[in-house]
């Protein structure tokens, strides 16, 4: 077999047929022309695994590099040995030892937050801010005495509000095994250390979701947003949460269009109680006139509706 090299910009090709693609051969690392059988190019570089596993489908494929270095970490280039089977304590140790006593411990936390995104469906971009918080907390040392889940359950929410996907404590509650009250203490925290601000919670921050999980349409969605924010700067809920106020606004805006959904319902849904929803309507219902947009036209006579 002959051996010539031929290339023009960059680009190789047969002399005899220059619009055939060629072939590589990996296993002798050449460029061949599958035409005459010319090796227009040599030593081409095996990008594939270093060697073959026989393993199933289960197990790992041993390639040529392992995960993306995760930039909060030290990244530290260490060999790591894998143990099976009865070695478990040695791959234990192993690993206590390639990784640091800081490392350690936010690897554990970035899994714990992780968890929790899982559960609330949260996107990479929030776990990568959340973890981005808890690693400038680690840093300041500001965390030390803490439970570390209430100081993940804390980042989480700081990032959910920032990343403009907001979510109630109650909500970062039951995503994990602390108190809203030692969620509350991270946070006001985190927010004093690093000199980092979240937004104002508003009562539209929350009806995207909730109408969507209600699966109520998109012109209902409409309605109540303008109903909640007329009942807030008309200051008919004061001193209500915004949660409540968005509940209570898709109630009123289910009754007045004849939408099966009852207080339970949505209530399921916004983790408000069903009598705090219904309570908020009767607060709201005087002012019926004044809240709804004004080419607004219900399905129900209004005067006619009476919390369920």
């Amino acid at each position: 077999m002959s051996r010539k090299n031929t290339t023009t910009w960059g680009r190789q090709f047969c002399p005899a047929h220059p619009n055939v693609p060629l072939v590589e051969d990996y296993r002798a690392g050449d460029t061949v022309c599958p035409e005459c059988g010319l090796v227009v190019g040599d030593r081409v570089i095996d990008v594939g695994s270093e060697w073959r596993t026989f393993a199933d489908d289960t197990g790992d494929d041993p390639s040529r590099v392992g995960a993306a270095e995760n930039p909060l970490l030290s990244g530290d280039l260490t060999t790591t040995v894998q143990f099976t089977g009865k070695n478990y304590e040695m791959q234990r140790m192993a690993n206590r030892i390639s990784n640091s006593g800081n490392d350690r411990a936010l690897v554990q936390a970035f899994g714990e937050i992780r968890l929790m995104a899982s559960r609330l469906n949260a996107s990479q971009g929030i776990i990568d801010r959340a973890n981005k918080l808890f690693k400038d907390m680690t840093a300041s040392k500001a965390l030390r005495g803490r439970s570390t889940e209430a100081n993940c359950a804390a980042c989480l929410y700081i990032a959910c509000n920032q990343e403009g996907a907001t979510r109630t404590f109650k909500e970062i509650c039951a995503a994990c095994t602390v108190t809203k009250k030692q969620i509350g203490k991270s946070f006001k925290l985190i927010l004093r250390v690093l000199n980092t601000s979240v937004d104002i919670i508003k009562t539209g921050d929350f009806m995207s979701r909730f109408c969507s999980n209600l699966d109520i349409g998109h012109k209902a969605q409409t309605v109540a947003t303008a109903v909640a924010r007329q009942a807030v700067d008309l200051d008919i809920v004061a001193g209500k949460v915004p949660v409540t106020v968005a509940a209570a606004a898709i109630y009123f805006t289910c009754l007045a269009m004849d939408i099966d959904k009852s207080a339970k319902d949505i209530g399921d849904v916004a983790g408000v109680a069903e009598t705090t929803i219904k309570q908020t309507f009767r607060t709201m219902y005087p002012s019926k006139d004044k809240l709804f947009p004004a080419d607004f036209e219900p399905k129900v006579n209004l005067d006619n509706i009476a919390a369920k």
